[in-house]
């Protein structure tokens, strides 16, 4: 007879065997899980949103800044090459504290709010001009609109004395907003308002004015006191010129009728009969003996 041989399977070979093909179906799992994120990457950075009170514009990293201003909603952009910046068209509020001097050389101080917009078809020369940093607002308020916010105050109220700016203040605004305006114009940048507080003065010209205030008040008062005193002279003296007239009417009367005394003793009787009666009875109603 002639022996068949076995073959019998090394157990440990099997068991490698095993282990080979898990790591491989593994190693192909995590790679179709990697290939699936990058993709799904790639696709959600294809798109971007611009949202309102936005505008968008995109930088290629070959071919520089593009020439489309994006409104809000959703667009398409390439992959890891373009890039999106939003610029904020709303209306904003930029306030900077002023320091200057007037004609008559009073350190003067005030606080400027200027409300403004960015030119909506210029954007993307305002994004050029200002520079390519993700703060371009902040370079925009804190480099460009300060600076002449500060020269603008200088410069109008170099024209006012400390007084003026006071008595003058709508003049004084309207001459500050309209070269804020100006000046503003060439970064294409619109401004819509401009408000000035109170403006500050040294404590010693404060002073002064305040004593100069009262001093103006106590001579108002002074004054409505003497038109007061005038008033009620010029009555006294009406009051008697009416008395000095009638009295002449009445030695006038008397002149012409000795009667006429009778006539005014009856428009003063009260209507009631006197106690006594005399000899005549007119003299016996106003009491005469």
């Amino acid at each position: 007879m002639v022996a068949v041989p076995i073959d019998k399977k090394n157990p440990e070979d099997s068991q490698g065997n095993d282990s080979v093909f898990i790591i491989k179906k593994l190693r192909r799992f995590i790679s179709r899980i990697i290939t699936a994120v990058i993709i799904i990457i790639i696709v959600w950075s294809s798109f971007f949103v611009i949202s309102p009170g936005e505008k968008g514009i995109v930088f290629n990293s070959f071919s520089g800044l593009k020439e489309t201003i994006y409104g809000e909603g959703l667009h398409f952009k390439i992959p890891l090459i373009e890039h999106v910046i939003r610029m904020n068209i709303r209306t904003q509020k930029q306030e900077e504290e002023a320091q200057a001097a007037s004609s008559d050389l009073q350190d003067v101080s005030t606080r400027v709010a200027v409300n403004f917009v960015v030119d909506k078809a210029q954007l993307i020369e305002i994004y050029r001009t200002i520079g390519q940093a993700t703060g371009a607002e902040d370079y925009m308020q804190t480099e460009i609109m300060n600076p002449i916010i500060q020269e603008s105050v200088k410069s109008v109220t170099a024209h006012y004395s400390a007084e003026q700016l006071i008595s003058r203040r709508p003049q004084v605004k309207k001459e500050l907003d309209d070269l804020i305006k100006q000046r503003m114009e060439k970064y294409n940048i619109r401004v819509l308002d401009v408000s000035i507080t109170n403006f500050q003065f040294s404590e010693e010209f404060t002073r002064a004015i305040e004593s100069k205030v009262t001093a103006e008040q106590n001579a108002l008062k002074e004054q409505n006191n003497l038109q007061v005193i005038k008033f009620q002279a010029q009555q006294k003296i009406e009051q008697s010129k009416g008395e000095a007239e009638a009295i002449r009417i009445v030695n006038e009367e008397l002149l012409k009728s000795p009667k006429y005394i009778d006539y005014l003793t009856i428009q003063k009787w009260d209507g009631k009969m006197p106690l006594s009666l005399g000899s005549g009875s007119l003299l016996s109603i106003t009491g005469s003996p």
